[in-house]
C-alpha cells in the first residue's frame, strides 16, 4: 500500500466516525450515519485503499447494516415510529442488496456480453474494416474516419476495448512515419478521445451514462434509450468534429497517403451468426422503445438469455465479463439512495443558497466541477458522487427551471466524459500514452481544449434542446 492509499484508508476511516461523535446542525440521526457511509465511499473510491468495486460492496453492507429495518440500529423499530422521531423509515435490506440487480444493472450486462462477442467473433475488427473504406487514404480523413469507427463502437463496447482494439489498428502505420512526424501524436490521440466522446452516444456506453439514467429515474423521469440517444448524439457529432478538427490542425502530418488494410473475413459460423442476429434484434429493440413500450433495461435480457441459452456466450465468457464495474455502479445507485432517504443530499444542498445563481450558472458549475474532478479519479467515481447532491438541487429548482433534475444529471455524467486532461483521467488515455508517442503535456493541452469545447457544448445544447426535451 502506498502512501496515497494509506492516506485513503485513514481518511475513510476518519470520515466514517466524524458524523458518529459530532452533531451537525440540521441533520437528523439517520442523516448523520448515511454521512459516515458518504464520506467513507468518498475516501476510498478516490484514493483506493482497496479496490473501488470492493468499497462500492462495502457501501451496500453498510447500508444493509446501518440503515435497514435488518441491522442493529432500526430492527425491531416500528417504521410508523422511526418517522415520527426522525422522519425516515428505514429501508429494506432486500431493497438496499437488490441495487446489485437494479434494472440500469441489466442493462449494463447485456450490453457486457453483446460487446464480449463482439470480440470473440471478430465483428468490431471486421466493421471497423468496412466502416473505414469511404475515408480514403488521406491522413485528414483517414483521422476523421478511425474517430468515427472508435465512436462508434465505443456507443456499445468498453472505451477501453476500443481504444485497445485500435490501437492495433494504428500502430503499424505510427511506426512506419518519421519519428518526427507530429501527426503520430494527433492520431494516438484521436482514438482515446474519441473513444471517451463516443461512449457517451448511448445508456451503455459508459458508467456514467447508467448513473445518469437511474438517477434521472429516481427524479421521476425515465430516459429511454432512443430519447438518451436523441439528447446524446448530436453533442457527440459535434464533439468528435470539434475534436478531429482541433487534433489534425494541431498535428499536421508530413506525409499525403496512409494505406490501411481492410480485407474482412466474417465468422459465418452458427455461433456467430446468432450473435448476428441478436444483436441486431437488440439495438432495433433499443432504438424502438417508444413503439413497443419495453424499457431498454428488459430488453437487455434477450442478449443475456439467448447468447447463454445457445452457448454463444460459454461460462468462461461469462466469467470474463467486468462484473467488478456492475459493483461499481451498484454502490454508486446504493449511496444515492442513502443519500436521498435521509434527507443527507437535502442538508448538503442547503448549506448554499442557489437561489443567488442562475440555471444555466448551476448547469455550467457542476459541469465544470464533474469535468475537474474526473481528471484525477474515475469518471464512474467522480458521477456517483456528485449526482444525489445535483438531482436534489435540480428538484428544488422545479421540473420548469433550466437546472431540473435531468439536466443536471446529464451535464454531470456527460462532463465528466470529457475528462481527458491526464494519463489517468481514462484507461482509453493510458492506452495512448503506453504507445511512447504521446507526451504528457500534448494530452493535457488537446484534453484541455476539448473538455472545454465540450462545455461550451453541453451548455449550448441545454438552453436551445434538451431543455424541450426533457418537459
Amino acid at each position: 500500500m502506498n502512501r496515497l492509499q494509506k492516506a485513503g484508508l485513514i481518511l475513510g476511516i476518519a470520515g466514517f466516525l466524524l458524523p458518529l461523535f459530532v452533531t451537525f446542525d440540521g441533520l437528523s440521526f439517520p442523516g448523520h450515519l448515511a454521512l459516515s457511509i458518504f464520506l467513507f465511499a468518498a475516501f476510498f473510491w478516490m484514493l483506493e485503499p482497496i479496490p473501488i468495486h470492493a468499497t462500492s460492496l462495502l457501501v451496500i453492507l453498510l447500508g444493509v447494516g446501518l440503515l435497514s429495518g435488518a441491522g442493529p440500529i432500526f430492527s425491531g423499530m416500528d417504521p410508523a415510529a422511526a418517522m415520527d422521531l426522525y422522519g425516515f423509515k428505514p429501508g429494506s435490506a432486500a431493497a438496499y442488496v437488490g441495487t446489485l440487480a437494479n434494472p440500469i444493472i441489466i442493462l449494463f450486462l447485456g450490453g457486457f456480453m453483446l460487446a464480449d462477442a463482439a470480440v470473440k467473433f471478430n465483428f468490431d475488427k471486421n466493421v471497423t474494416r468496412v466502416m473505414m473504406r469511404p475515408f480514403g487514404t488521406q491522413p485528414k480523413w483517414i483521422m476523421l474516419g478511425l474517430m468515427t469507427v472508435t465512436g462508434v463502437l465505443s456507443a456499445f463496447m468498453s472505451n477501453t476495448a476500443t481504444t485497445a482494439m485500435m490501437m492495433t489498428v494504428i500502430l503499424p502505420f505510427m511506426s512506419s512515419m518519421d519519428k518526427n512526424d507530429k501527426f503520430k501524436v494527433g492520431l494516438a490521440l484521436s482514438i482515446p478521445f474519441a473513444a471517451n466522446i463516443g461512449g457517451m452516444a448511448t445508456p451503455i456506453g459508459s458508467p456514467p451514462n447508467a448513473i445518469v439514467v437511474a438517477a434521472s429515474a429516481r427524479a421521476g423521469h425515465m430516459i429511454s434509450f432512443m430519447e438518451w440517444m436523441t439528447m446524446a448524439l448530436p453533442l457527440v457529432i459535434l464533439a468528435m468534429l470539434a475534436t478531429w478538427w482541433l487534433l489534425y490542425s494541431m498535428n499536421k502530418p508530413s506525409v499525403s497517403e496512409i494505406k490501411l488494410k481492410q480485407n474482412s473475413i466474417w465468422d459465418t459460423s452458427t455461433k456467430a451468426i446468432l450473435f448476428y442476429a441478436t444483436f441486431g434484434i437488440t439495438l432495433v429493440m433499443w432504438v424502438t422503445e417508444s413503439l413497443h413500450g419495453i424499457s431498454s433495461n428488459y430488453v437487455a435480457l434477450i442478449p443475456i438469455a439467448f447468447l447463454s441459452m445457445f452457448s454463444v456466450m460459454e461460462p468462461a465468457d461469462l466469467r470474463k465479463l467486468p462484473w467488478e464495474v456492475l459493483w461499481l455502479v451498484a454502490g454508486g445507485i446504493a449511496l444515492g439512495v442513502y443519500m436521498e432517504e435521509t434527507k443527507l443530499s437535502g442538508w448538503l444542498v442547503g448549506q448554499l443558497d442557489w437561489s443567488m445563481f442562475s440555471g444555466i450558472t448551476i448547469l455550467g458549475m457542476f459541469a465544470l466541477i464533474g469535468l475537474v474532478i474526473s481528471n484525477f479519479m474515475s469518471n464512474t467515481v467522480a458521477a456517483t458522487l456528485l449526482m444525489p447532491l445535483a438531482i436534489t438541487i435540480g428538484v428544488t429548482q422545479g421540473d420548469s427551471g433550466l437546472a431540473n433534475p435531468t439536466l443536471l444529471a446529464l451535464m454531470i455524467g456527460l462532463g465528466t466524459s470529457f475528462a481527458m486532461v491526464l494519463p489517468i483521467s481514462t484507461p482509453p488515455n493510458a492506452i495512448a500514452m503506453a504507445t511512447g508517442v504521446v507526451k504528457t503535456s500534448d494530452m493535457a493541452k488537446s484534453g484541455l481544449l476539448v473538455g472545454l469545447i465540450g462545455i461550451v457544448l453541453m451548455l449550448l445544447f441545454s438552453v436551445l434542446f434538451w431543455n424541450h426535451v426533457v418537459h
